[in-house]
């Protein structure tokens, strides 16, 4: 199973700070009246004037890196001032209810309906979707679908059903983890190499058998940000199939290349247009541009979404299918990122997501520049890339490593994380850089000296940087 953070790297804890047993206020924002000090772990026992709770709590959250400088994550830290009005306008719809709030309902099935078009769905209107928490909980959904047209099929055919395996690359999110561990399907690692430094279909036959319920194929690795070939896949499936008869489907974890690929590589094939593909999600929350809450999963068909999984409402005297984990959740997400498809358009995604790529890909070439690093990949799939330290510069020969980089570029506010690849090249640290919308060329420019300077710093060590204390982790 993947993991995150070297085992001698802990991750860092919350400030010891928050162990304290109250918040005391600062005499200029405390009023003639209120207490001076609140409890930290319980309810106080009187009131705050709103003022008062709004600055502690502004306090709280100032201590938190810089969005904008967070190099580490693939969610969205920017919308422009029309989204945050309507963000506040519907902060109270709750998407679930459909009955209570039937526009969002029905603004939710354009948004999917346009992922589906997006994605080349063979007939849009037989295509069915939902809107999800995230891409973690659209991921469980196309796993469930999977497993259960496996057990579907398995029981109509007199078979057993009780020992499900899913496919997939030791480098998947963990989300894939928890969904073999909550849902009882064995998860079967195709570990990563030198050679294969993605899922590709090589030895596939190895890991697929009569209990297989499908393949995953991630669009945009976490780990490196690299495209696993889907048609490469599938046509390894189609010869599975054609020396055993098994009809193996894939599930593509589109969680950022979803919404990158259409725009920047639109004439790869790894969508519906492979006949194998049966789901597909996004993250509405990542590439898709909307604030943190948000991802979408299609189905093909109704073939692809068994019917038993599909609970039905009814809403404007219609009908309406509803497959979710998650009950009670903010509407807010769904219209924005309605607002995104209108206020974009094709166009503007085109445009904004080659623009990440393009800074990706000069921030890549003036990493391979600096003699300290190799590159793993160069940004060329989605906007993310990674770098190892070079032979001559590797953790036992340098005073330094990857995690000493990593804590220098926080004392320039950078988040970079740094980490070991997953099983079978553990011995492996990059680290990795994701650009999103609102990482600047000139940004990028700054990050690259910022960058260029510590390497100097660390190179010009007499001793080995001391190991001592916490270090930066990662977790996938």
């Amino acid at each position: 199973m993947p993991h995150a953070g070297g085992p001698h790297r802990p991750a860092r804890r919350p400030r010891t700070a928050d162990l304290r047993d109250v918040v005391a206020l600062d005499p200029v924002f405390a009023r003639p009246g209120e207490a001076t000090e609140l409890p930290r772990f319980r309810l106080p026992d009187q009131p705050s004037l709103p003022e008062t709770a709004y600055q502690i709590v502004h306090d709280e959250a100032m201590l938190d890196g810089n969005a904008r400088l967070n190099l580490a994550t693939f969610v969205g830290t920017w919308m422009d001032d029309h989204a945050n009005r309507l963000m506040v306008e519907a902060a109270d719809k709750n998407v679930i209810d459909k009955d209570e709030y039937p526009q969002t309902a029905a603004v939710e099935e354009r948004c999917w309906r346009m992922l589906a078009h997006l994605w080349h769905a063979p007939d849009v209107a037989h295509a069915t979707g939902t809107s999800t928490a995230g891409s973690s909980e659209a991921c469980m959904l196309g796993g469930l679908a999977l497993k259960r047209r496996w057990v579907e099929a398995r029981r109509a055919a007199g078979k057993p059903a009780d020992r499900p395996n899913l496919v997939l690359s030791s480098a998947v999110q963990v989300c894939w983890e928890k969904f073999c561990n909550y849902f009882d399907v064995e998860p079967r690692y195709v570990p990563l190499t030198e050679e294969h430094k993605v899922l590709d279909g090589h030895d596939l036959e190895k890991y697929v058998d009569e209990n297989t319920i499908g393949v995953v194929a991630i669009m945009g690795v976490t780990y490196t940000g690299m495209y696993e070939p889907v048609a490469e896949i599938a046509a390894a499936l189609d010869r599975i199939q054609a020396a055993t008869g098994l009809d193996v489907k894939i599930h593509v974890d589109g969680a950022s290349g979803a919404m990158v690929a259409p725009f920047v590589q639109p004439d790869l094939a790894w969508d519906f247009r492979v006949e194998r593909v049966a789901s597909i999600n996004t993250s509405g929350h990542k590439y898709g541009l909307v604030y943190p809450g948000l991802g979408w999963v299609v189905w093909r068909d109704a073939d692809a979404l068994p019917e038993s999984l599909v609970f039905r409402v009814s809403y404007l005297g219609g009908d309406m299918p509803t497959f979710a984990l998650n009950f009670s959740r903010p509407g807010a997400p769904v219209l924005l990122q309605y607002y995104q498809f209108l206020r974009l358009g094709v166009e503007g995604y085109r445009a904004v997501q080659r623009t990440s790529h393009d800074v990706a890909r000069y921030l890549a070439d003036g990493v391979a520049r600096i003699g300290a690093f190799e590159l793993w990949n160069d940004g060329s799939d989605i906007p993310v890339f990674a770098w190892r330290l070079a032979a001559d510069h590797t953790d036992a020969g340098a005073g330094w490593t990857l995690y000493d980089l990593s804590e220098r570029l926080r004392t320039h506010g950078w988040l970079v994380p740094a980490y070991p690849m997953p099983d079978d090249l553990t011995d492996v640290t990059v680290q990795r850089v994701v650009v999103r919308n609102g990482l600047s060329r000139d940004l990028a420019g700054a990050f690259l000296a910022d960058l260029e300077a510590e390497v100097r710093f660390l190179d010009a060590l007499k001793t080995p940087m001391p190991s001592a204390g916490e270090r930066s982790a990662f977790h996938h």
